[in-house]
């Protein structure tokens, strides 16, 4: 049975789990409107004396602005990686036909969510698709001083997996406020007493300095 190619967990038969499909079908619906206030962040505008400004403070702290951010992070950039993805997904899906006619980023974020079906259960690239349109909104987001939040790291799964007492031992991570369940073998931490529990059964640091001659 496939896994989801980015979370490893159950999919059914399918490229993607359904919460990474709802996900990556969200973001292609943001894409467009947070990569146009990305622009308004970072596309320079005359002042008086000539000088060139960024038109919002949230490009950064630096002025005139970071041109390496605006190399790397732009509508341009965006518009041409999910346009990559779109010609892609066509050849896959209807390889007789030819690559789409040019559009803007907003018609080929739309395209790709209007195929999201047949990508989580036919394209084999899905997962590295989820992938980069998730870098996309890192960067845009960076870019507008509205971070994601960030992964956290909880420790070590200390659930027993067999009768001959194998502890899991798979990494712990969840996005701040999510319920935490091991990706490997699915045990969940769900009450203040199985948090307990696994704070006390994480593995001790080795005491170095009882090793010291």
């Amino acid at each position: 049975m496939t896994a989801c190619e980015v979370c490893g967990e159950t999919a059914g038969g399918r490229y993607l789990c359904d919460r990474h499909a709802v996900k990556l079908a969200k973001r292609l619906a943001e894409l467009p409107t947070l990569y146009a206030e990305v622009g308004e962040c970072l596309v320079p505008r005359r002042s008086g004396f000539g000088e060139i400004i960024s038109t919002k403070g949230a490009a950064g702290p630096q002025s005139p602005i970071n041109e390496d951010v605006l190399d790397t992070v732009n509508w341009g950039r965006a518009a041409e990686v999910i346009r990559l993805w779109r010609v892609d997904v066509q050849r896959v899906r209807w390889p007789q036909h030819g690559a789409p006619a040019p559009a803007p980023l907003a018609a080929d974020c739309r395209w790709l969510a209007m195929e999201l079906e047949w990508i989580v259960r036919h394209y084999p690239a899905a997962g590295e698709l989820d992938r980069e349109t998730y870098e996309l909104e890192v960067q845009a987001r960076s870019v507008v001083g509205d971070p994601l939040p960030r992964v956290q790291r909880l420790g070590l799964c200390v659930a027993v997996t067999d009768d001959q007492g194998t502890v899991c031992g798979a990494v712990l991570t969840r996005l701040p406020g999510q319920s935490l369940r091991c990706r490997w073998c699915g045990c969940t931490y769900a009450t203040e007493q199985d948090l307990l529990l696994l704070q006390h059964y994480q593995p001790k640091a080795r005491d170095t300095a009882s090793e010291v001659a």
